[in-house]
């Protein structure tokens, strides 16, 4: 990030000295989380509803600086609304799933990112992520075994056979910790990654983008509207979208040569804003100047220490995949790593998390490589066939499909040695390795009930009803449709090619895990130890 300036209110929050610092010996916590940002506080949340104590410590005591995130998918919504926080977030942010493409002054088209119905949450909301991590704050809050230290920065980081000793400066002074496990969830320019001298691989893409924050009143629509080579920004890309507060984001490309303490200046800001509102009045009120990468570590766990998030990977903003892919990270992480911790499944099923999410961030660094490649053309010849699918696209539904005004984010799908084969064959909407579609289901008092709420934080088994009622391993939610969940609206059947007596095994992260036509014991107790880590092949 370059230079930013910003003029709104902020959450602080004091240091205060914990009982760790008097102690003569270093105390040891099953789990240190470093990073108090959405991903670093999600994880927190999810290991504590699973029961496990959790300490997050973050350098800084505040958070508020601009919009930063902005943009966060169904999937992830549907994550933080297991978490206690889903409904806050959609209820305070803009929903939206309709976008706009533009070229010079011309409307290309337009998309629609759900257009079904029978999902609890949006396709997308828009919300600044200081009020994300105040909910998320708050709820950390309503949990005993959490605890955020602010103002505790990590300076070292060691490990041995059977944990990870970390030294911690505070305003009073160093101490010294031991975590079983410790999650570098620290953000782009991570001192866990630096302190363990670890590379990003990848590359850095020679653009620069000016974001700025503004207060206006507008009665322009709550869609993400994407401009290139919009006349009132020389022939660069545009991006603008409705935040609440009336607050808007607006994107501009400025071009590598740019200089960040220049482009940040006020009057330099406002002229190119005043291009763009044609004389409608507003409030500068956050400016930064970004530069992107699309990189990864080689590993994102290393030993005892593992990496989530910014921390772990980096890509283009365009395509919301900062955030959301990191909150999955810790979704995905948490339920293993609680299984461990209470010995119920050994510790390589922590290499899935390794396997699993790197294979996430290789898809969403692709669509972020690619989406960089079609706004920043790298050769006039380039630029020609770009601006030719533009022109096409505003008539040829084919041409659509190329036009990559940023991918937006979609949760990811799973080839994981967990996953048990289908033998039996299944249409639908779902594959295996996906998370849970949402269905809306009727209770036996008639009550409407979400499919992804119904679902249990461990293990659950859904089965259509054919009249027998199984009896389901040690450790297995069962829930039949059918007799305790009613499909009325028939869209739990059409997404999951349900029959009579077919069953879905679902991981505590809600990814359907295997499918059977009929329940046999033995299929679903082997499909279980394999998403357990407890056996292979």
């Amino acid at each position: 990030m370059g230079e930013t300036q910003h003029r709104h209110a902020v959450f602080s929050f004091g240091y205060s000295r914990s009982a760790d610092q008097d102690a003569s010996a270093p105390v040891r916590h099953p789990v240190i989380i470093v990073g108090a940002g959405p991903v670093g506080l999600s994880g927190a949340i999810d290991l504590a509803q699973r029961g496990i104590p959790v300490v997050v410590l973050d350098d800084a005591d505040r958070i508020g600086e601009g919009s930063r995130g902005l943009c966060y998918s169904k999937r992830c919504l549907e994550i933080l609304d297991t978490l206690g926080a889903g409904e806050a977030v959609a209820g305070k942010g803009v929903d939206w799933k309709l976008g706009k493409v533009y070229f010079h002054d011309q409307e290309v088209y337009e998309f629609d990112l759900l257009p079904e119905p029978g999902h609890k949450m949006p396709a997308f909301v828009n919300l600044q992520q200081y009020y994300l991590e105040k909910y998320l704050v708050e709820r950390v809050e309503q949990l005993d075994i959490v605890t955020v230290r602010w103002r505790n920065k990590v300076t070292a980081v060691e490990q041995d056979a059977d944990g990870v000793i970390i030294d911690i400066e505070t305003p009073e002074g160093p101490y010294r910790l031991v975590a079983d496990w410790l999650i570098a969830a620290d953000g782009a320019n991570s001192t866990l990654r630096r302190l363990m001298d670890i590379e990003f691989v990848g590359e850095t893409f020679r653009d620069q983008f000016l974001i700025a924050d503004i207060r206006m009143e507008a009665d322009f629509p709550a869609v993400r509207r994407f401009w290139f080579e919009p006349p009132f920004h020389n022939g660069q890309s545009t991006l603008l979208h409705k935040q609440p507060d009336n607050v808007w984001r607006v994107d501009f490309q400025i071009g590598w040569d740019a200089d960040p303490k220049e482009e940040t200046r006020p009057e330099k800001v406002r002229a190119r804003l005043d291009k763009m509102m044609q004389g409608r009045p507003y409030e500068l009120e956050w400016v930064s100047v970004y530069t992107f990468q699309c990189r990864r570590n080689e590993h994102f766990l290393y030993d005892r220490v593992i990496f989530a998030g910014d921390a772990a990977h980096q890509v283009s903003p365009f395509g919301a995949r900062g955030a959301n892919s990191g909150i999955e990270d810790t979704h995905n992480l948490a339920w293993k790593l609680a299984l461990v911790l209470k010995g119920e499944a050994p510790a390589s099923l922590l290499g899935s998390y390794d396997l699993e999410r790197i294979q996430a961030a290789e898809t969403n660094i692709g669509h972020s490589t690619r989406s960089t490649d079609f706004l920043v053309p790298k050769s006039p010849g380039d630029k020609r066939l770009r601006d030719a699918v533009l022109d096409l696209a505003r008539e040829f539904p084919f041409a659509r499909r190329m036009v990559n005004s940023g991918r937006l984010h979609t949760a990811a799908h799973y080839d994981s040695p967990l996953t048990t084969p289908d033998s039996d064959e299944f249409d639908g909407t779902v594959a295996l390795g996906d998370p849970a579609a949402d269905a809306p289901l009727v209770d036996a008092a008639g009550k409407p009930v979400w499919l992804l709420n119904a679902l249990s934080p461990d293990f659950t088994l859904v089965r259509v009803a054919d009249g027998n009622r199984p009896n389901v391993p040690e450790g297995v939610t069962l829930i039949t449709i059918g007799d305790d969940l009613n499909d009325a609206s028939g869209l739990f059947k059409a997404r999951y090619d349900a029959t009579p007596g077919a069953c879905y095994l679902f991981r505590p992260d809600q990814y359907l895990t295997a499918r059977f036509r009929s329940y046999d014991r033995s299929r679903v107790e082997a499909a279980l130890k394999r998403a357990r880590g407890e056996m292979n092949g």
